[in-house]
């Protein structure tokens, strides 16, 4: 005879993958959270800052 399958287990896995896919395009689709764009943003702006202060040529001003 064949194997016994709980059929609800396999609809709950069938319906958990369905959920995994759909996570996952929604974090490409949404991007990253605020608090890295924030994070990474001033971690830019810090860099120019350090950048331009050790500049010793002409200032534009």
């Amino acid at each position: 005879m064949g194997d016994v399958v709980n059929l609800n287990q396999k609809r709950k896995a069938r319906a958990k993958t369905a959920a995994e896919k759909t996570a996952a395009n929604n974090r490409v689709k949404h991007g990253t959270p605020k608090m890295l764009r924030k994070q990474t943003q001033a971690e830019r702006k810090k860099a120019e800052r350090n950048i331009d202060g050790k500049h010793l040529g002409k200032s534009d001003e």
